[in-house]
């Protein structure tokens, strides 16, 4: 059985993306879209998107031939719930940054997780507030400097991916752009698996990160991120100290809980029967 070869142009729109050159967005779209390929999905029919403020949000609107919703700053999730609410049959997904995802949207997200909400969040984690010039975001390393932080952030990053899982996730993963092919393997994973799905993507940001951090170029950043990497199984082993200048990536949680339209249908199924009763 032949099986088609897979282009990005059979789900994008003839439009160019607007971001930077070697920005790691065009990575992580990439490892979407293979991910939706290699699952059989002839085209995004059976997908919404979802999608703040920041430029990870501009990755799947107006980019993808399917449906999406642009929404405010840090309120895709709750967005991405109703829908998924409303239509249980389709897959949503929601496209944001670290400063929209776990910045302003940090209450939403907590909250995604612990409803176990049947909903996957991508977070493009490049680690600064790359659209607005440069400011230190919550994911921002300690000690890198910013526009905002001139001398080097004073605060300790938040572990979005961990996060996640101990919130109540029924997935949760970690990748760099350094890892392509383990970023596309959990995506088609998260996107088959029910509940709140979180990704997170450590990305590239040459314009407004790796210039003020010290990198001269895209290579030496995907380097770091190759030489930062450690597996979580290794970095249990390891004191805080040890993981400060380290990225641990791979999965955090898979498991199986009851979903958040599951229990809220069966509530209407229970709460119908109670009416014909009385």
């Amino acid at each position: 059985m032949m099986v088609e070869a897979f282009s990005p142009r059979k789900y994008m729109r003839d439009l160019k993306f607007p971001f930077c050159p070697g920005c790691g967005l065009f990575s992580v779209s990439d490892a979407f879209l293979r991910a939706v390929h290699e699952l059989g999905y002839k085209d995004l029919s059976k997908f919404v998107f979802c999608s703040g403020i920041g430029c990870s949000s501009w990755v799947p609107s107006p980019y993808y031939i399917g449906d999406s919703l642009h929404t405010l700053h840090g309120r895709s999730i709750p967005v991405a719930t109703s829908v998924k609410l409303v239509r249980p049959d389709l897959n949503v997904v929601v496209f944001g940054g670290d400063g929209d995802i776990v910045g302003i949207g940090l209450g939403h997200f907590i909250h995604a997780a612990r409803r176990n909400a049947d909903v996957l969040v991508i977070m493009t984690n490049n680690m600064i507030y790359g659209m607005t010039g440069g400011q230190v975001a919550p994911t921002t390393p300690l000690r890198t400097k910013t526009t905002t932080t001139p001398y080097g952030s004073f605060e300790h990053p938040i572990d979005a991916a961990r996060l996640a899982a101990a919130a109540g996730a029924a997935y949760s993963a970690r990748w760099t752009t350094a890892h392509p092919n383990d970023l596309r393997k959990s995506i088609k994973k998260a996107i088959q698996t029910k509940g709140f799905g979180f990704i997170e993507a450590v990305s590239q940001c040459p314009t407004a990160y790796g210039r003020r951090a010290g990198f001269k170029d895209i290579g030496e950043m995907l380097k770091w991120f190759k030489e930062s990497a450690i597996a979580v199984e290794q970095s249990k082993k390891m004191s805080e100290k040890e993981l400060e200048k380290r990225i641990v990536v791979g999965e955090f949680v898979q498991r199986s809980r009851p979903t958040l339209v599951e229990t809220v249908y069966a509530m209407i199924e229970e709460a119908k029967a109670g009416a014909k009763q009385n």
